[in-house]
């Protein structure tokens, strides 16, 4: 499984673990992964935190974290001003609606201050903050998701020697972001969860790889396994990026009632929707996006971050009176997932979800060597 990007950042495994859990990124990465810490949920000073304890765990193996710097978000994020001032009453009043409706018990949760800071984590100078953080610690990969990497992100990389890897869903954002400076390309397909795009892995990462060579690629959407890990090197990827299989580990940062759902569902469960953070997101279905996507009392999702505000303040509540064992609450709550989700079935150590794939991989190879005897 020695590919290039192996040799380049010093793994002994290509499968990269996204993860907004510190604990999965450690396991992922001692146990010759490659783990990821999404950074968006931190502020600066919790990001330090999360990265040196992370630091401890890992003695000095290779991690990697990611920031969300989108291209485009509403133009209030860009203005003064608290941003709760940008959300329209109406949206107020349908989430107060949804709360009432579903019998969603707790109080509404307290979000100026909060909210303020964590939507403008989402802008080029919020990323830009946490970048900075991220590069004060031994970290071998910066990665930049919804657009293309800002120079100053690149320009800060590059002095410090840290690779930037890019997500995009289409070959005609591959090439911008290689312009743009990305040394790693992520080939994201629309089974991913998260934001995604409309293209299939199976389509698109053959198209990426042969549209930004030399540049290395990386598979994400639909990858939990070995035989799909194999499936990606075969397409011409050099690694796997992974999310959702980590979401049903012992360590994920998945609330139970979430994970319970996720361990229940088909791959026909989920859905691209707007409804959690203003763009299109592959989620669990749920109360949630049907009443913002379908209801005709609905205002419609507004953009990011303004989507985001309300909605992650809406389902901390909603989670909390899950856990309670609240139906209404059970209906609405959902996570980012990808299709793969019909295939995660069990609870499992992160560090035995690596081995399992690593060891599926060899069998696939070995089984796919023999059709050529």
């Amino acid at each position: 499984m020695r590919t290039p990007v192996c040799e380049r950042l010093g793994v002994e495994f290509p499968l990269f673990a996204f993860s907004h859990c510190r604990d999965v990124v450690a396991a992922v990465t001692n146990a010759g992964g490659f783990g990821v810490l999404g950074a968006v949920a931190y502020s600066p000073e919790q990001l330090d935190n999360e990265l040196s304890w992370i630091d401890e765990q890992v003695g000095g193996r290779p991690y990697g974290v990611d920031v969300l710097v989108p291209g485009k978000v509403d133009a209030a994020a860009l203005e003064g001003g608290h941003l709760m001032d940008f959300v329209p009453e109406r949206h107020r009043d349908f989430v107060a609606h949804l709360m009432s409706k579903y019998r969603v018990g707790g109080s509404a949760q307290p979000m100026a201050a909060t909210a303020d800071s964590f939507g403008r984590r989402v802008t080029a100078a919020g990323a830009s903050s946490l970048v900075d953080v991220a590069l004060k610690h031994p970290i071998g990969l910066i990665a930049s998701a919804l657009g293309p990497p800002p120079p100053e992100m690149v320009a800060k990389a590059r002095e410090a020697g840290v690779p930037v890897a890019a997500l995009v869903g289409t070959v005609e954002h591959a090439r911008r972001q290689v312009a743009a400076g990305a040394d790693l390309i992520v080939a994201q397909g629309t089974e991913a969860g998260g934001h995604t795009g409309e293209i299939s892995t199976m389509v698109l990462v053959p198209q990426v790889v042969d549209a930004v060579a030399p540049v290395p690629v990386l598979a994400a959407g639909g990858i939990a396994t070995g035989r799909q890990m194999a499936a990606a090197m075969a397409l011409g990827a050099q690694g796997v990026w992974c999310g959702s299989v980590w979401l049903t580990t012992e360590e994920a940062e998945t609330a139970p009632a979430v994970k319970r759902k996720m361990l229940a569902a088909s791959s026909l469960d989920t859905v691209r929707s707007r409804s959690r953070t203003g763009k299109p997101a592959r989620q669990l279905k749920s109360a949630w996006t049907q009443e913002w996507d379908a209801a005709q009392e609905s205002p419609g999702p507004l953009g990011m971050p303004l989507q985001m505000l309300i909605a992650e303040g809406a389902m901390a509540r909603i989670t909390s009176a899950a856990e309670r064992g609240e139906p209404g609450a059970v209906e609405l709550a959902n996570y980012f997932v990808g299709q793969v989700v019909g295939q995660l079935d069990q609870i499992k150590p992160a560090r035995q979800v690596v081995y399992e794939m690593v060891s599926e991989f060899a069998e696939a190879v070995e089984r796919l060597a023999r059709l050529s005897e």
